[in-house]
């Protein structure tokens, strides 16, 4: 059910806020979204899945992984870790890259923000996205990022 997901755009700070209760404890959504096994479960909307070449969760590590199309096609992205705090948020840069792990400089980087609330019905998830500019947010959008993002966001719902 994608209607219980919150997102806003806001052109004029150049960022989007997600919003999601999931119907399990902290622990859980967190390791569904800091371990590489799990991650590989949910993250990327079907019939894409998502492959982690590696995954070094801890400031200033780094999780690279594949998104692996229906036909075997490979897009590669990588996230550099930033501040951690163990079971509250965590925060890194997202940038697209090569399998090698080489960043696409065609690609401007966002950063991202993680944030794990304890709440009645489970677990409040949010994620705080900034892009460096209007045209970063606007192509990356144009790209399918909300439909595909609300998407993975649904299908870690039904896993948990």
């Amino acid at each position: 059910m994608e209607s219980d997901i919150i997102f806003n755009k806001d052109f004029d700070s150049n960022s989007v806020y997600v919003m999601k209760i999931y119907n399990a404890d902290v622990s859980k959504v967190w390791d569904y979204f800091t371990k590489s096994e799990l991650l590989d479960q949910w993250w990327g909307p079907k019939p894409w899945k998502c492959e982690t070449v590696k995954q070094d969760f801890k400031e200033g590590g780094i999780w690279h992984y594949a998104m692996v199309g229906p036909d075997g096609e490979k897009m590669y992205a990588q996230v550099k870790y930033g501040e951690i705090m163990e079971h509250r948020s965590f925060d890194g840069t997202d940038a697209f890259c090569d399998e090698k792990g080489n960043i696409n400089e065609n690609f401007d980087q966002s950063k991202w923000l993680f944030g794990f609330t304890g709440v009645e019905e489970g677990t409040k998830m949010t994620v705080n996205i900034h892009f460096s500019s209007p045209e970063a947010m606007k192509q990356m959008l144009e790209m399918g990022f909300e439909e595909g993002f609300k998407m993975g966001l649904t299908q870690l719902e039904e896993i948990i």
